[in-house]
């Protein structure tokens, strides 16, 4: 008994150490991967880790102040935000760049009145592009920075099919788009319709110009404009046009319309727009075609940059319709873009 437990108590230190040994052994680091810059496309990209696939992330949160006469039940005046964010990927194929674009709004005017949505979500190869996407009647395309200008009506952003041509000074396009929602126009008129578009843009020297057309097949009714810069003196000059047949879901304003911006940038910081807008015959009648009663609208918009990525914009409206109420309009905004 006595050997046994010499034997034990010998033993013990050793199994102790063995043990300890064991419980401090390190496993082999693994390979770190670092993010790696995407320069292929701009600034901005970066390679998804593991793939060849450069990705870009983006987006502003925008805060206005809004003012106009009633403009949210009985007020003069209303509090809004947006916040959005754009995830862009690309790679290269043997046909081309590869491109997705996912854009998430959240629009915010209340703690009980929010809407969030996917205000993009496409897919671009080889000059084809499917999915969600803005039209080319959209403002945020057409005019400049001003916002004097009314040169579309309804949803800008549509289901839809396009191929673009394009060259450096030159570019020709159709769009085919799904119109979602019911508008005020025709009798009978019913959502999930098809529109067509069609543009063209061209440039030459500091002077360049679209032109664009959209047919609702539900109305039966066609819109036509027209918008030209021109560079002049120290800012650039804006005219444009707008003629529809009849009532339609890209344009509904107006039988014609017609106006003109000039933007001035002033200095590194500040920008000014001043704009008019003349609208002939507002008003419709029971089958959707213009009768009558003109408009007009004038306008200034500031810009100023605070600093980098955070700019601050004041637009003021003056809007005097026939048969109505004139009114002034327009907001105060600020904007940290990342």
């Amino acid at each position: 008994m006595k050997s046994a437990l010499l034997s034990l108590v010998l033993l013990l230190p050793i199994t102790a150490r063995a043990s300890a040994a064991d419980a401090v052994v390190a496993a082999e680091p693994e390979p770190a991967e670092y993010v790696r810059v995407c320069d292929a496309y701009g600034t901005g990209y970066f390679y998804i880790p593991g793939t060849e696939t450069c990705l870009k992330i983006e987006g502003y949160i925008r805060v206005e102040e809004r003012f106009g006469r009633h403009l949210v039940q009985g007020s003069d005046w209303n509090s809004w935000m947006r916040a959005q964010t754009t995830f862009s990927s690309k790679s290269e194929t043997e046909y081309g760049t590869l491109t997705g674009v996912i854009t998430l709004r959240d629009n915010v005017e209340n703690s009980n009145s929010r809407t969030a949505f996917a205000q993009e979500a496409y897919i671009d190869i080889a000059n084809l592009r499917v999915g969600m996407q803005y039209s080319w009647w959209d403002n945020d395309r057409s005019i400049g920075t001003g916002e004097t200008d009314v040169i579309s009506s309804n949803q800008t952003t549509h289901n839809a099919i396009r191929y673009v041509y394009e060259k450096p000074d030159f570019s020709a396009g159709i769009m085919v788009d799904e119109l979602e929602e019911s508008y005020r126009t025709k009798p009978g008129e019913k959502p999930n319709n098809i529109g067509i578009e069609g543009q063209l843009f061209g440039k030459a020297g500091p002077v360049s110009a679209y032109l664009l057309a959209g047919y609702d097949t539900d109305t039966q009714e066609a819109a036509i404009r027209g918008i030209m810069f021109a560079d002049l003196g120290p800012g650039q000059l804006g005219l444009y046009g707008i003629w529809a047949s009849g009532a339609n879901y890209y344009y509904e304003e107006s039988e014609w319309t017609v106006g003109a911006q000039y933007y001035v940038k002033l200095g590194d910081k500040w920008s000014i727009t001043p704009g008019y807008q003349f609208f002939r015959h507002i008003a419709l009648n029971s089958v959707g075609d213009f009768t009558g009663g003109d408009a007009w609208r004038a306008g200034l918009t500031v810009d100023y940059k605070i600093v980098k990525d955070l700019a601050a914009k004041l637009s003021v409206q003056y809007y005097d319709p026939d048969n109505a109420p004139d009114q002034v309009q327009g907001f105060l905004r600020l904007q940290r873009s990342f």
